[in-house]
């Protein structure tokens, strides 16, 4: 392999030719150097696409309360974690925001250091599941890794750099949107050195001593040594300016948050706390819940579990998250955006079948997860085992809703039989209904409760009636609420379209009484109507004679309601007998 030197003295069409054979002889003739005729005007080898990381940043605002406000859409409890880390990732895109504004800040700082983030407790709480929702939130973005697939340069396994070459990938090969990402690396409590095992201990804590540099500040070179496809991109980028132009990316606004079930730390806490207590104190400890101990944690502790001081030192934020009980697991199921239960109805609305589940169902949901002793995870393997035979057998009958209920979890292979044999049908039927009116009643109130928030955001005034109109497109579709309030709000905006549409093409002023923009979003929803179709109505039931008042009196803008929309016969002549008269 020639060294930086030979490549920019050496011939281009050289340096092609050696690389044709090199892949040649390497993937047989599959890969093959295709030297570009046109190229774009963006330039893809500085990544700089037009400065959209930059941009993009400049005009966040997102507050820690607004953010927390948004992960108590998704998650249950665990108060305290989502106030950290809403709060200290606000903070550090914030403050990023600031010094691109003003030019001074994080650049100005000797020594600044990141907000990275430490986080603990056991599997299946929804770790993973909060850093993906804040990354879609704030709109940056996002990789994951398992701290077991890394090691150090040198050992097997994945070079810890290639996170920052993945994050330049999802940020579209913008570096500058890269430059501001999250990076977030889970079972990190894995590369903990082992006492006693020579072999693991040096491995791990390579690992760990490979990640300093990135977590605190450091370029990454995108050009991975020995890589073809990046000895390509070198190649093009050669061939078009003349030079040689290394692509790097900086860590210093990198957001590196980490998190594991540090199964093991408890007892070193509580060898830590024995030694420190006397008289009745030992007995205090034993008493308390892993919980307690992980709240307590210090940084000796870590230390003694098997990282390396330095690399604590990346990590100043702590976040503790709790177990879930029962009624966790419970209160997760009810939630309108919860994963478990729309995959679920997801999966089944793929074939044509809407499947809704009964209050009853879900509590005995949480008590059999809560038994597996996995969190959350655990709804999933429930879920999925109880409805498997549902799955696989309705799909090839003409069988359309069904409702999921405790007597149908009880004996499931007796009902999905009863389901087939259509022998009671219209039981299961009214079932179902009753089932749908529950949760749509449920969704109505989640959403009268918040209505503030969500008409805020999407600017539409979420009345009692509109809130009947989300609760129920949500019940009818799957989706998340926020996109159920999305939907109407465009419905919202056709409807003032229209009137935009009528003053335009007929120079007529009309407008929509509140009532009749509600009617005319229930004709949206629930007979497919499209905007073309409303306006030709309005144009063949109105035009006539709201023309003739503006050519006996002038008047040009008449207001409609939703009695003027039911009938509009009734409605023109008694208008036109007033305004004539």
């Amino acid at each position: 392999m020639k060294d930086d030197n030979d490549i920019r003295s050496q011939d281009p069409q050289k340096i092609e030719k050696e690389l044709g054979e090199f892949l040649n002889k390497k993937f047989g003739g599959a890969v093959k150097i295709i030297t570009p005729s046109v190229l774009s005007q963006q330039d893809t080898v500085s990544g700089h696409a037009a400065f959209r990381g930059k941009k993009a940043l400049l005009n966040f605002n997102i507050k820690p309360r607004e953010l927390i406000a948004y992960l108590d859409q998704y998650v249950v409890r665990q108060e305290t974690a989502k106030s950290v880390l809403a709060t200290k990732i606000c903070t550090h895109f914030n403050r990023i925001r600031h010094s691109q504004i003003t030019g001074e800040g994080l650049s100005k700082i000797t020594g600044n250091i990141k907000s990275n983030i430490l986080m603990l407790g056991p599997t299946g709480i929804g770790k993973t599941y909060l850093i993906k929702l804040i990354a879609k939130k704030i709109g940056v973005p996002f990789v994951k890794a398992d701290a077991t697939k890394f090691s150090e340069t040198g050992y097997v396994g994945g070079d810890v750099e290639d996170l920052i070459r993945d994050l330049v990938k999802e940020a579209n090969d913008d570096i500058e949107l890269a430059e501001c990402g999250i990076v977030y690396i889970d079972e990190i409590d894995k590369i903990a050195a082992s006492p006693n095992v020579i072999g693991a201990q040096v491995s791990r804590t390579g690992v760990q001593r490979a990640l300093l540099k990135p977590m605190e500040e450091t370029d990454v070179d995108l050009k991975v040594p020995h890589d073809p496809v990046s000895m390509m991109q070198e190649l093009e980028a050669y061939q078009r300016t003349g030079k040689r132009n290394r692509r790097r990316v900086n860590t210093a606004n990198i957001l590196f948050i980490v998190s594991g079930a540090f199964s093991g730390l408890t007892e070193v806490i509580k060898q830590r706390l024995s030694k420190q207590s006397i008289g009745f104190g030992s007995n205090l400890i034993k008493s308390q819940k892993a919980e307690d101990f992980l709240r307590q944690t210090k940084t000796e502790d870590l230390v003694e579990f098997g990282f390396e001081s330095e690399f604590i030192g990346r990590l100043p934020v702590r976040c503790i998250l709790d177990p879930l009980s029962e009624e966790d697991l419970y209160a997760i199921l009810k939630m309108p955006n919860n994963p478990v239960i729309l995959s679920k109805r997801l999966d089944f609305n793929a074939y044509g079948i809407k499947i809704e589940f009964s209050d009853d169902s879900l509590q005995i949901f949480a008590k059999q997860a809560n038994k597996e002793n996995t969190g959350a995870r655990g709804l999933v393997s429930v879920v999925e085992e109880a409805l498997l035979d549902f799955e696989e057998k309705l799909p090839s009958q003409d069988i359309t809703k069904f409702a999921v209920t405790k007597k149908l979890l009880e004996d499931p292979k007796s009902h999905v039989l009863d389901l087939l044999s259509k022998k009671h049908e219209i039981d299961w039927d009214k079932e179902y209904e009753t089932v749908f009116h529950e949760h749509n009643d449920f969704i109505r109130t989640y959403l009268t409760n918040h209505w503030k928030t969500f008409s805020l955001k999407h600017g539409l005034t979420l009345s009692e009636v509109r809130c009947n109109m989300v609760a129920r497109y949500f019940c009818n579709n799957v989706m998340e609420i926020e996109d159920a309030v999305k939907k109407i709000k465009e419905f919202h905006d056709s409807v003032k379209e229209i009137e935009l549409e009528v003053s335009k093409s007929y120079n007529l002023n009309i407008v929509f009484e509140e009532d009749a923009v509600d009617f005319l979003i229930e004709q949206f929803i629930d007979h497919h109507a499209t905007s073309e179709e409303i306006l030709s109505n309005i144009y063949s039931s109105y035009y006539d004679g709201f023309n003739l008042i503006r050519e006996k009196t002038g008047k040009n803008r008449f207001f409609l309601s939703k009695n003027a929309l039911l009938d509009h016969e009734t409605f023109l002549n008694d208008l036109i007998r007033k305004e004539i008269k």
